[in-house]
């Protein structure tokens, strides 16, 4: 019974302190409730998040916003066609006063890392973030350094249509936990982002309202969410729907399913519940898995695109437990606390 209530607190503390970082943030982004969502469910799930869209549309703000929220280490990279990967890494340099190397090291040694722009640097420099963003280390001249936890990515591109860009490889792609788009404000929404930003910055009063230690906190708490067998195999059977289609060149990968499972319990948290829904999964479909999937060129030609495909998923594929109502979840889930 002390292990149940000490579970108990830990989620009430874990979702008061996400409903702190969850107002702070949407106090700056205005309308994109739907969008911060999503940031805060790949921070929970120790995931990377990919903002991808039109120039203006206030990736690069999302992102510095969610970093001046947490009292963690920040550092940004700027990323252009000259960038070299030891500007991310970091290098060895000969120190003519000790007459020794010693190592420099690079932005990508943080908790928190904005990389603004990031298909504007070549393929080359772009997969100098691979061994950080999977295995949480880097290697500079067959030394091995860890990075300090949490480590995220916050990465902006712009439409790979844009002039000057260069496309992110698939296995860059795969590293990210979610690809959000914003797209623009309603007009309501626009005329409230005029009052704050046009004559003012509001980033510049905002203060950490996590630390370190709750940021490590709040994260472990997703564990302990619960996804029961059902919700496993609809998970599965979507990405195997996948690899099965035609249409499909390049289908979802074990890390496309993990990833979603990872979403799913950081989402169901971030929502006050310590067990996922059929519609927490629903709703990550397209962020976790459409950056993930490649359709054949004739597809492509056909005018279709990974978004719709996965809808089409959606529709196809029943979602189980559907008979269940909200007054069974919550009884259930009270008897699982007894």
């Amino acid at each position: 019974m002390a292990a149940l209530n000490a579970a108990a607190d830990g989620f009430n503390e874990a979702s008061r302190l996400l409903e702190l970082i969850k107002t702070q943030v949407e106090s700056v982004i205005i309308g994109k409730k739907e969008a911060v969502e999503l940031v805060l469910t790949a921070f929970l799930a120790r995931g990377h998040i990919l903002l991808e869209d039109l120039p203006g549309t206030g990736k690069t703000t999302l992102a510095k916003t969610m970093a001046r929220s947490l009292g963690c280490s920040f550092k940004r990279i700027q990323f252009t066609p000259d960038l070299m990967p030891s500007d991310i890494t970091g290098m060895n340099y000969y120190n003519t006063r000790t007459g020794e190397f010693e190592f420099r090291p690079g932005p990508v040694l943080t908790n928190v890392l904005l990389a603004d722009e990031i298909n504007r640097t070549t393929p080359r420099t772009q997969s100098a973030l691979l061994e950080a963003m999977e295995e949480k280390q880097v290697t500079v001249d067959g030394v091995t350094r860890p990075l300090q936890q949490p480590f995220l990515v916050l990465a902006t591109q712009n439409p790979v249509e844009s002039e000057g860009t260069f496309p992110l490889p698939l296995a860059q792609q795969d590293r990210f936990l979610l690809r959000i788009k914003l797209g623009y404000p309603a007009k309501a929404d626009e005329a409230i982002i005029l009052q704050k930003h046009a004559f003012g910055d509001p980033l510049a009063a905002m203060t950490p309202v996590l630390s370190r230690e709750q940021v490590l906190q709040v994260q472990e708490m997703t564990q302990h969410v619960y996804l029961e067998e059902a919700l496993v195999q609809y998970i599965l059977d979507m990405v195997e729907a996948t690899r099965q289609s035609e249409a499909v060149a390049l289908a979802l990968s074990p890390r496309a399913s993990i990833g979603m499972v990872k979403a799913a319990k950081a989402l169901a948290l971030l929502k006050g519940r310590d067990y996922v829904l059929p519609d927490d999964i629903k709703l990550l479909c397209l962020p976790v898995f459409a950056h993930r999937l490649k359709l054949k060129q004739a597809e492509k030609y056909k005018g279709g695109q990974a978004e719709d495909f996965l809808s089409q998923l959606l529709v196809t594929i029943p979602v189980p437990l559907k008979e269940r109502k909200e007054h069974k979840e919550h009884k259930e889930l009270k008897e699982r606390k007894q």
